[in-house]
């Protein structure tokens, strides 16, 4: 074998993304770059694509723990990579930046998942620095859990480099757009307690908790009805970034609604006729894995 070659195709950071998958159905997926503050790469980007794609493709893996370990969530794209781009004598191998990447469908993004909608739950589990393409990586959560000292902001403002990873398009119609401009526009820190208040952070916990916390979370959702859940969900992504009219979102609704009323709803109806539930006691209702 060429020896250049073989040392092109060698894997120098197989660990950068892992990947475990629990027994109940909870699949967590860690970026794992410490010596960038788990900035992401080229060959990172597509660890963590498929990682994701592997997840929706797993009939037995039903929410997904989104996680950056050693402190920090994600300090966005590596712009050690960056530099590489500009000079054609790199060893650059990423995701190239021009009209050779632009979104087709679900196609991997510079920072890897970030041009999909994640087809089943994710919960961010967020401690350190989630900024630049970390802060948009984020945003493929329905839910985010921050610790305390949880810090957020479009910090490629300083740099020249623009949101090209869904910033645009995600925290606008997450946290309004006034608040968005706000983030995008000066580049600021916004930290976990305001990042609550505006809505940008479901729940706050104190350091070192937001994995157990987003566990804890995920738990709860892998035990109820995945088929109405997902609907439910995917009813309101339709409403928020596809529908063209409010009767059009309505619709919408209706007809993904209606899909599981045989399969689930019918025997949901049926255990709460029977006493499940009563005076408020729903964690002990037995809800049935699919």
């Amino acid at each position: 074998m060429d020896p250049v070659t073989h040392s092109a195709n060698i894997d120098e950071e197989p660990d950068a993304v892992e990947v475990s998958k629990a027994p109940d159905g909870i699949t967590t997926i860690t970026i794992n770059r410490e010596h960038r503050r788990n900035a992401i790469d080229g060959p990172t980007g597509k660890k963590l694509t498929d990682a994701f794609l592997d997840f929706e493709n797993d009939q037995d893996q039903k929410v997904c723990v989104f996680y950056g370990a050693n402190g920090n969530f994600c300090a966005g794209f590596d712009l050690h990579e960056l530099a590489k781009f500009a000079d054609p004598k790199s060893d650059y191998t990423g995701p190239r930046v021009g009209k050779h990447e632009r979104v087709e469908g679900r196609s991997i993004g510079p920072i890897g998942p970030s041009r999909m909608q994640i087809q089943k739950p994710v919960i961010s589990a967020v401690s350190g620095y989630a900024v630049a393409g970390g802060l948009e990586l984020s945003l493929l959560g329905d839910i985010r859990v921050a610790e305390e000292d949880a810090i957020f902001g479009v910090f490629c403002r300083r740099w020249g480099v623009p949101l090209i990873d869904g910033g645009t398009v995600r925290l606008q119609a997450i946290v309004g757009l006034g608040r968005a401009m706000d983030m995008i526009l000066t580049g600021r820190g916004v930290g976990a307690e305001e990042a609550y208040t505006m809505g940008l952070v479901n729940r706050v916990v104190p350091k070192g908790k937001a994995l157990e916390e987003a566990t804890n979370i995920a738990r709860q959702l892998v035990n109820f009805p995945q088929g109405c859940m997902n609907a439910d969900r995917e009813s309101c992504y339709y409403a928020v970034y596809n529908a063209g009219s409010f009767e059009d979102a309505l619709s919408f609704e209706y007809d993904n609604g209606i899909k599981v009323i045989d399969s689930e709803s019918l025997k949901g109806a049926t255990r709460f006729s029977a006493g499940a539930g009563r005076h408020g006691k729903f964690d002990e209702v037995p809800w049935e894995r699919p």
